[in-house]
């Protein structure tokens, strides 16, 4: 049998409360050889507020957990019958896992395996230099490389609109 991610559908808001007691019956029921990791899964975002600058964490599926596993009778009520589980991802009666490749881009996006900082923000919207040479000017976002970390600002140099290159760090959303 293989292990698998697989994803779990909890209440609101208590994704972490589900991940520490699904670990504690991990434990306590000696699952460690058929259930092997939870995740939670979260993004790191930039966020300014007042003018700072702060790393912070956010859901980047709220409502779900992901469990590594193999899939069997046992292992299925164990994870199924955790509090805050309201049950598995999947169409018909028996849960589906995730893709390799879906697996792949989630534990990248979430910082399992590294990854950059997003920002949320989007094409379209007005943002404000506040490092390096552009200081203080103020421009729409033309396009946004999350892999990168880097935007593409239009500024308004010598009365024309300029594309100008700047990395997340060096900007604040208006």
């Amino acid at each position: 049998m293989n292990k698998l991610w697989y994803v779990v559908h909890t209440l609101a808001g208590s994704e972490h409360k589900v991940k520490a007691n699904l670990e504690r019956r991990i434990a306590s029921m000696g699952m460690q050889d058929q259930i092997f990791r939870v995740v939670v899964p979260m993004e790191e975002t930039i966020e300014v507020k007042r003018g700072k600058k702060r790393f912070t964490k956010k859901k980047v599926f709220p409502g779900y957990v992901m469990v590594e596993m193999m899939m069997n009778d046992r292992s299925w009520y164990v994870v199924r019958n955790t509090p805050g589980v309201t049950g598995f991802v999947g169409s018909g009666l028996r849960p589906e896992p995730l893709s390799e490749g879906e697996v792949k881009v989630i534990l990248r996006q979430t910082g399992v395996e590294k990854g950059r900082p997003r920002l949320d923000i989007e094409k379209g919207e007005t943002i404000k230099v506040i490092a390096g040479p552009f200081l203080n000017y103020t421009g729409i976002v033309e396009s946004v490389d999350h892999e990168k970390g880097k935007i593409t600002v239009l500024l308004s140099i010598f009365g024309r609109e300029t594309p100008v290159e700047l990395e997340f760090s060096d900007i604040e959303k208006l």
